[in-house]
């Protein structure tokens, strides 16, 4: 696998402050994609144990709540076999700290299926499984230039979907994330609401 970018101290690409990983390679060469350039997976450096390395050493501070991984496309399978070592790493030095990635697949399509059975996509592959449930959160859908609104959170176009790994895990059907904030300004606006007579 090759990668493009690493950001550290990220505050774009996922709730709270983050180190987001880049990877290089996409096949969905989404129009007006805002990284065009990672579709080509040999696109930036090789992505070797030092650079793993690299990325467990910026996760170690407190004021890092997680990692992004973003691209290009984690979920192709050659890029999902080099990450998954890395999510390992992550489980087990920092337990605490979340996992987000971006992918143009959609979950309950290409990825992963409720009832068991295995999904018929290029996407899924031996590691997909174990690769999701390390993924705290999933933000999934190509990018579709013509729902293009810059008005959302975490995302760039109106059919991508934020979506709660661990709440869909346990449910067995897709729940949309809800941050701590979200849930704040929502109690905040329901006490300023006018009371009604009842």
């Amino acid at each position: 696998m090759y990668y493009g970018e690493i950001k550290n101290c990220d505050i774009a690409n996922g709730e709270g402050v983050r180190v987001s990983l880049f990877v290089s390679g996409c096949t969905h060469h989404c129009k007006d994609c805002f990284n065009p350039q990672t579709w080509n997976f040999t696109y930036g450096q090789p992505y070797t144990e030092e650079t793993e390395a690299e990325l467990l050493h910026l996760l170690a501070p407190h004021y890092i709540d997680g990692i992004t991984l973003l691209g290009g496309e984690p979920m192709e399978p050659d890029n999902q076999r080099a990450l998954l070592p890395l999510l390992r790493k992550i489980r087990e030095q920092y337990p605490q700290k979340s996992i987000w990635c971006y992918t143009g697949y959609t979950l309950d399509k290409d990825l992963w299926h409720p009832d068991g059975s295995t999904p018929d996509s290029r996407a899924y592959c031996e590691v997909t499984d174990e690769m999701l449930s390390h993924i705290d959160v999933l933000i999934d859908g190509e990018f579709v230039a013509e729902l293009k609104n810059i008005s959302l959170r975490f995302r760039g176009s109106e059919n991508q979907r934020i979506i709660d790994m661990e709440k869909t895990r346990a449910s067995g059907e897709v729940v949309l994330w809800g941050s701590k904030n979200d849930d704040v300004n929502r109690v905040m606006r329901m006490k300023d609401q006018p009371k009604t007579e009842r």
